[in-house]
């Protein structure tokens, strides 16, 4: 049997910005079907991971010229075309569309409509067939907002338009959904409504790839963890031999206690101080 290529391949992945790099010597896989998430303080390297992800940045080529970064096997997409087989959905995409898109205001409709054109608003010239409308229509629904099609996006509450961009991610199909940071600025409630929206996918087989901060928003299903610190893997593994309080309080350089309740991990400041591995 032959196996599926696996989401993301980095090999010794070095990304630089300005004088440093942000990602320096990154060596991971992760699998299609497995479902993932990426954990680590700010700056520790995520959302460039991300863009990586998407091509939206590059990595330093190796040595013998090929590139350390392949999604799905390939190493070297068409930016467009990867995007059809990537849902995204961050904080940073809704500010785009919100208060970015040089398209102007654009209704829920629109928004997920305009995953087909690989775009952040429908373009002027852009073909939107009734098959598009149908499926954006049917995207909409799954994710209980059907109602939201004719409203404008930027008049929608912080969560249903998290549910409008999540319909958008998934109305292509994507083989993966790649959720960045995704419940920034939403509330408790509507925090938790999103990420059960994501449960559900997450069982219907699309691979989840989970970048946040917050232990609490690690799904059950999501089975393995990276966590990231300073551009570089500090573990990786099954989530339960990473989701401990000696690996979090090393890699925060705080103490951290955690507890484990229904399948979620909590964790809160507190228990003896780990000192870090860093060497100085």
């Amino acid at each position: 049997m032959i196996l599926p290529a696996p989401v993301l391949e980095l090999v010794d992945a070095t990304v630089v910005k300005g004088d440093r790099p942000v990602l320096d010597g990154l060596t991971l896989t992760i699998r299609a079907g497995e479902h993932t998430a990426i954990v680590g303080p700010n700056g520790a390297g995520k959302s460039i991971l991300v863009r990586l992800l998407t091509h939206e940045d590059r990595a330093l080529l190796l040595a013998d010229g090929t590139s350390p970064v392949r999604v799905f096997g390939n190493g070297n997409w068409d930016v467009f075309e990867l995007r059809s087989q990537l849902g995204i959905v961050s904080a940073d995409l809704h500010q785009r569309f919100v208060a970015g898109n040089s398209e102007g205001r654009i209704t829920g409709e629109a928004a997920v409509l305009s995953a087909f054109l690989a775009s952040d608003g429908i373009l002027r010239y852009g073909v939107v067939t009734d098959e598009m409308r149908r499926k954006a229509a049917d995207a909409l629904g799954r994710m209980g907002v059907p109602h939201l099609a004719r409203r404008w996006l930027d008049e929608l509450s912080s969560g249903e338009a998290r549910r409008v961009l999540l319909a958008r991610a998934l109305v292509t199909s994507p083989r993966a959904l790649v959720l960045d940071e995704p419940t920034t600025g939403l509330d408790l409630v509507a925090r938790h409504d999103f990420m059960e929206r994501v449960r559900h996918i997450a069982r219907e087989g699309t691979t989840v790839i989970l970048i946040t901060h917050h232990i609490d928003e690690i799904i059950p299903e999501i089975e393995r963890v990276i966590l990231l610190r300073e551009g570089h893997m500090a573990a990786a593994g099954p989530k339960p031999s990473v989701l401990t309080s000696e690996q979090l309080s090393a890699l925060f350089n705080a103490p951290i206690a955690l507890e484990e309740h229904d399948g979620y991990f909590y964790a809160r400041p507190g228990g003896a101080r780990v000192e870090s591995s860093k060497r100085t």
